[in-house]
């Protein structure tokens, strides 16, 4: 039982040593923003790391803002993870492409990390000044939950709607627990007197 216990834990952890692209999510909200503020304003984003190719993808969805767009980045990191405020990481003064003057809109973007217009410049020069440094401390801040994402309007130019991102579990460790805990539930059941 204990061979067959390992074996499954080692093909379930595979694919965690094969992972090299890393999903995030965020919940865009007045609410979230420092300090909060009453805008109706909603949004969710998927931002997802690519690190064989490279890339950042932002994938955003809002609506009902109070003000128009006027710029959406990454900032971080904040001193404590899940709070604060920090400076601008991403490409200033917004993403590129990222529907200006609106008060809805989707938006998809893919970014090259390995150039440094992917980045705010201050932020690569706080970083060693290397794009390698300023790629590793923009992914050191999202892993430890200190960046958020913050769309920034006409009526709340410090930012109307933001959240922080949040990691999406991995399927593979999701249903290697559950493997997990259901062959532990079942030693139990067969060591136990009948």
């Amino acid at each position: 039982m204990k061979l067959k216990l390992a074996t499954l834990l080692l093909f379930a952890l595979a694919p965690l040593a094969q992972a090299h692209t890393v999903l995030y999510t965020v919940i865009l909200s007045g609410a979230a923003e420092a300090p909060p503020n009453a805008s109706t304003g909603t949004g969710t984003a998927l931002i997802t790391l690519d690190f064989d190719l490279v890339t950042m993808k932002v994938e955003t969805t809002f609506s009902g803002l109070l003000g128009n767009v006027t710029a959406a980045h990454i900032h971080g990191p904040t001193a404590v993870a899940g709070t604060g405020t920090a400076g601008v990481m991403t490409m200033t003064p917004t993403f590129t492409g990222f529907p200006l003057g609106a008060t809805f809109g989707t938006y998809s973007q893919t970014f090259d990390m390995t150039l440094s217009s992917s980045y705010n410049a201050a932020f690569v020069t706080a970083n060693g000044g290397t794009v390698s440094g300023a790629l590793n401390a923009l992914n050191a801040a999202i892993q430890d939950g200190k960046s958020y994402l913050n769309i920034h309007t006409s009526s709340f130019p410090g930012g109307e709607i933001r959240g922080f991102l949040t990691p999406v579990p991995e399927p593979s460790v999701l249903l290697m627990g559950t493997a997990a805990a259901g062959l532990l539930t079942l030693r139990r059941r067969r060591s136990q007197p009948a």
